[in-house]
């Protein structure tokens, strides 16, 4: 009978051993994929972050380059206006000069010669004018230069 009892129990402890070592087991796997999900939760979450945050980045990116843009636009501008000033201005100073040698070298009659001196003057006053506007231009590209 002690052999037979011994036995019982030698076979009890092994058929509970061996459920307690397969549920050991299973709690292990269950953990591991509980710990294996929230790695790749917080994975994931990390990975978000960064795109939000290169999404941020590319969008600021695009606005500095659109703001570059413009100031180089505005830039060109403003030299292409004060370059066409400056033509604008020699043409009118070589048909004064014109009229001048006309002037000087023919001879007209008082009213024709009156006439004559109105247009000149009308130059000398569209040559100021010019002048100014070319003033204004120039203090326009200094700004321009200076905000960037």
């Amino acid at each position: 009978m002690k052999n037979t009892l011994k036995l019982l129990l030698a076979f009890l402890f092994i058929l509970s051993s061996n459920s307690f070592f397969a549920q050991k087991i299973i709690t292990t796997e269950k953990s591991q994929e509980i710990a294996q999900k929230k790695l790749d939760l917080e994975a994931q979450k990390s990975t978000e972050e960064y795109r939000k945050k290169l999404d941020n980045d590319q969008s600021q990116l695009k606005k500095e380059q659109r703001k570059l843009e413009r100031h180089q636009k505005d830039l060109k501008n403003a030299q292409k206006d004060l370059e066409s000033t400056n033509k604008k201005i020699d043409k009118l100073e070589y048909n004064k000069q014109k009229l001048e040698s006309k002037i000087n070298s023919s001879s007209f009659s008082e009213e024709d010669l009156q006439k004559q001196q109105i247009k000149l003057k009308e130059h000398d006053l569209d040559i100021q004018k010019l002048k100014l506007k070319k003033i204004e231009q120039q203090k326009k590209l200094d700004r321009v230069k200076v905000e960037y």
